[in-house]
């Protein structure tokens, strides 16, 4: 037979292709820019989508058309391994810090002592953003590195992370970019984003996030992009640096003012709160008012910048050790305000972790009424040795979360009482538990109605079963009125037995007994995760149903086997091994079994006949433009071939994707034949459809 390689031959895409491919990128970049920068669509939701699956399938047909910059190119297809530290072409230095008016006036003393024949000068004021800063590298107008401030001089580089934020452009707006350009902006979460994560991680009994600040650098170092995707970080531009000696492609920028609208025209949302002002008592009169109007913001923000507006003046000013001179951060103080406690209670939630919570007198904090704070566990309780009756600080966590922050002892009345943590579970009356090693009190009875609440929402979530209408309200009912005392009794569920609950007609009882059954069909990876297991998330569910394929080789699996999977870990693959090892977690998965649930994955077929390909080899190597390693791997072994690390004499191929490495260095030197993944797809085609 003729080598299978040289037999194939992909059709260069002809111009019109080309042309529009690039319509389609152009099309989708302005659509993009239009939404996610100015706020203002272009384009219908439909009509968007349309297009980039005509572009995404153009691509898949030619991969040689995937440009860097296109939008099919923002999520990744494989979580990274690791971050590399990368050093800053540039480096971020930190702002000095003012607290008032007082630091202001004594900020522009000691600059106007270095420059003293500045006499017509502005200021223009920024408001800073309680977020994360990015540096960004674009060459020739396209984005080639993101990575984070580290300590200014080194950071770690998140490229593709950086990449699925909208409102950073994958290409600058420019019709000739300079050869490099440095951007520096700062990344954030809104606060409706931020409340709707925390809100899906309390259903999935995770931590809470303190803040958006916490939350939005917690989710620029996730490995897996399609994570930071999902979570919808935004981002604002504020400084820009062009090549040493300027370039003939841009007029030449003489104000902060400038570069400012310069980053607008190059397709990055700049903050419309800035303003230009004309001495410090306008400086002074702007921190006044946002001092205030932040709170009505859709993100939050902790201070002001205030920057010279002349980028001559900055550069003769230059930098201190550690700050700029010609920029000082005016700091705004944590709203804080003294209430009085009233009483302690406890939450249980679904892993059976007992909150205290202080319900206090209500308080105005940043512009919200304050009534319930969390104490979090007993080490914090006597940590604060908090009584009921203490006057207290309560201060909003990032300006969110609210917390205790100390106790007024010298007001204490000789009324107060002491608290103590519950020794029994306040939902069930079962005896509670404090392991050793943690901080949390626990309920372990796993019939306790607010462990069985929290699990019935957790199976129902988006990102688990995906049940549609099951939600809060139905689930405390059904709990309520004994008819599910365990996710496995939401398969035994009738209309009938629905009709009987508050606000159920028979068509709402026929919905959800239908929502509830096509739910038996999502796949094993979703199953093991609505299971709720502790430190089990919806990401690791998936790497772990790949290397354990059904719920018999999780559970028969020793603790070292799942540890050893990439990315798990000791205390992941204990909280597994301690789930299965319980008698009622069998006799539930027993159930789960028998009402039909997906509990194993798919396994890829065998081959059963001699092919072609039968007893070749094969190598991948690179990132291919639609398969994963693991699918192509599993469509040659399904065509009978093998696939090997290494490549050798006896490799019959190597599958080269893009940014191959050594191993197409070692193919080409031995002659070894190579596919692209058109050609592979090609040939396994052929070999399918001649048996």
């Amino acid at each position: 037979m003729t080598d299978a390689a040289e037999q194939l031959t992909l059709g260069v895409p002809d111009a019109a292709i080309v042309q529009r491919v690039e319509e389609l990128n152009q099309l989708l970049q302005k659509a993009s820019y239009a939404y996610y920068v100015l706020d203002d669509p272009i384009m219908e939701d439909s009509v968007y989508d349309q297009l980039y699956h005509e572009l995404l399938n153009l691509e898949r047909q030619h991969p040689s058309l995937i440009r860097p910059d296109s939008p099919t190119q923002r999520v990744g297809e494989r979580p990274a391994s690791k971050f590399t530290s990368v050093r800053h072409n540039i480096p971020l230095y930190s702002l000095e810090n003012a607290f008032g008016a007082e630091d202001l006036v004594r900020w522009e003393e000691r600059w106007r002592r270095v420059a003293p024949e500045a006499k017509a000068y502005d200021y223009v004021c920024e408001l800073k953003i309680d977020g994360n800063a990015l540096a960004l590298t674009y060459e020739n107008g396209v984005l080639v590195r993101g990575a984070t401030r580290g300590d200014g001089v080194e950071g770690e580089e998140i490229t593709q992370n950086v990449k699925t934020i909208r409102s950073i452009p994958l290409r600058l707006n420019l019709p000739d970019p300079p050869p490099i350009v440095e951007i520096r902006g700062e990344a954030f979460l809104p606060l409706d984003v931020f409340e709707q994560i925390n809100q899906e991680r309390s259903l999935a009994g995770e931590a809470l996030f303190a803040n958006p600040r916490n939350a939005a650098a917690g989710t620029l170092r996730q490995l897996d992009s399609k994570v930071v995707a999902k979570r919808k970080l935004d981002f604002f531009a504020y400084t820009l640096h062009l090549p040493e000696g300027g370039t003939n492609r841009i007029t030449p920028l003489q104000t902060q003012w400038d570069a400012l609208e310069l980053l607008k025209q190059m397709g990055f949302r700049v903050n419309p709160e800035r303003s230009l002002c004309p001495n410090l008592e306008a400086v002074q009169a702007y921190c006044d008012q946002w001092s205030t109007q932040r709170t009505t913001l859709s993100y939050l923000t902790d201070g002001v910048v205030v920057k010279l507006n002349s980028l001559a003046l900055q550069t003769q000013l230059g930098f201190t050790q550690k700050f700029p001179r010609w920029a000082i951060a005016l700091k705004y103080p944590a709203e804080e305000a003294p209430t009085i406690v009233e009483r302690i209670v406890t939450q249980v939630g679904r892993t059976g972790a007992v909150t205290p919570v202080a319900e206090m007198k209500p308080v105005e904090l940043a512009g919200t009424t304050v009534s319930r704070a969390t104490l979090h566990n007993s080490d914090r309780i006597r940590e604060l040795d908090i009584h009921l009756g203490d006057t207290v600080i309560v201060r909003k966590a990032g300006e969110i979360i609210p917390e205790v922050v100390r106790v007024l002892y010298e007001l204490r009345p000789d009324t107060a009482q002491s608290y103590q943590m519950p020794t029994h579970c306040p939902e069930c009356g079962q005896p509670l538990v404090k392991p050793e090693d943690e901080a949390v009190t626990r309920c372990i009875n796993t019939s306790c109605p607010a462990i069985v609440r929290g699990a019935l929402i957790h199976w129902s979530s988006r990102d688990a079963l995906d049940i549609n209408g099951l939600g809060e309200k139905l689930v405390l009912q059904l709990v309520d009125t004994g008819l599910v005392r365990s996710v496995a009794d939401l398969y035994g569920l009738t209309v009938e037995s629905l009709l009987h609950l508050e606000r159920m007609g028979k068509k709402s009882a026929e919905k959800l007994v239908g929502a509830i059954a096509d739910s038996k069909q999502q796949p094993w990876a979703r199953v093991l995760y609505g299971l709720g297991i502790r430190h089990v998330g919806s990401v690791n569910a998936q790497v772990i149903t790949q290397v354990f394929p059904s719920v018999e080789a999780l559970a028969q699996a020793q603790i070292s086997d799942i540890a050893a999977t990439y990315g798990i870990g000791e205390t992941i693959a204990a909280s597994i091994h301690e789930w299965f090892q319980n008698p009622g977690n069998q006799a539930l998965i027993q159930r789960l079994q028998a009402a039909g649930l997906q509990l194993e994955g798919t396994t890829p077929p065998t081959a059963t006949e001699a092919t072609a390909l039968t007893g070749k080899t094969f190598v991948i190597t690179g990132t291919l433009p639609t398969l994963k390693r693991d699918e192509a791997k599993a469509m040659i072994q399904a065509a009978g071939g093998k696939v090997t690390d290494s490549v050798s004499k006896k490799t019959d191929y190597v599958v080269v994707g893009e940014e191959a490495g050594s191993k197409l260095q070692k193919a080409q030197e031995l002659g070894v034949a190579q596919l692209t993944e058109p050609e592979l797809l090609k040939l396994l085609e052929s070999e399918s459809g001649s048996t």
